[in-house]
């Protein structure tokens, strides 16, 4: 088995989402994780279906798949980084509505994966309330997967309500377990915010894994990185993937580096093919 690897649109914040299709096929990206933002596919401005369409037809002449992101920054509100979100005191409905969307246009895409967190729970609010809110909007968002056949995948964020793998543990417990909610794992994120490494993330989840974005990362500090400028082991990581037998897309996770798309993606995807020859390397070694 090969991995797949995937780019986010985020990172392309200055192209034509035509151009990022083309600059990524030509790098030899195999898909993309596309972000539901301005500039590339706002799920709020007109004509969206045909807007849509036209994403569909763009990625399928460049045999590239999809996975959906949801982690625009000010498409529902222009003051407010990420509001509202899951867990806010109001207008939750919103986040629902833009999440309700988002099922839908993966659908139309035939995207692999819907990937969305919780948000952070505001101040005095209790965790009780924070879990109450959170399974009432995963059960709307779900119920919309459903009627899609649509699978969506949770993401835990460092600084948010659900942070760490365990939370999205308690999310699935605290739902009956549903089959249409899988894991997104950054495995960034695990050596910022877990106990353990990445590896073994990959491992602690492998079952339930529906999407992967790729980044470095050093304990305790949020900030996506460039592979090598952290602590992430990626041929170790991205061995635990072949372990597990991981079939989704590896989607590199560098929302701050739109300046220099072009060139980061290129040298991500060359990081990423070294550590996944590394990592069949070392599996073969170890079976010989």
């Amino acid at each position: 088995m090969s991995l797949r690897f995937g780019y986010g649109t985020n990172g392309f914040a200055g192209h034509r989402f035509e151009d990022v299709v083309a600059v990524l096929a030509d790098l030899g990206y195999h898909g993309v994780a596309l972000t539901l933002d301005q500039p590339h596919l706002d799920p709020f401005a007109p004509d969206l279906a045909t807007r849509t369409d036209a994403v569909r037809r763009r990625l399928e002449s460049r045999g590239l798949d999809v996975v959906v992101e949801t982690g625009a920054r000010y498409v529902m509100n222009p003051w407010h980084k990420h509001e509202p979100t899951l867990v806010s005191d109001t207008d939750r409905d919103k986040r629902t509505e833009y999440l309700r969307r988002a099922v839908r246009i993966a659908e139309e895409l035939g995207a692999e994966a819907v990937s969305f967190w919780s948000g952070t729970l505001p101040e005095g609010v209790s965790a009780q309330q924070g879990w109450d809110r959170l399974t009432s909007g995963v059960t709307e968002v779900l119920d919309e997967a459903e009627r899609r056949d649509v699978r969506c995948a949770f993401e835990p964020e460092p600084g948010m309500f659900v942070d760490a793998l365990a939370g999205v543990a308690e999310l699935r417990r605290r739902l009956g377990h549903p089959s249409r909610l899988a894991v997104t794992l950054d495995i960034g994120h695990c050596v910022c915010n877990e106990p353990a490494p990445p590896q073994d993330c990959v491992h602690q989840v492998g079952h339930l894994l529906g999407n992967v974005q790729a980044d470095d990362m050093r304990p305790g500090v949020h900030e996506h990185l460039e592979f090598g400028d952290g602590d992430v082991d990626l041929p170790a990581t991205l061995g635990a993937l072949l372990d597990v037998d991981y079939r989704g897309l590896v989607s590199v996770e560098l929302p701050r580096h739109s300046h220099a798309a072009p060139a980061v993606a290129a040298r991500s995807l060359e990081a990423l093919r070294i550590a996944a020859d590394r990592a069949r390397t070392t599996a073969t070694e170890a079976t010989g």
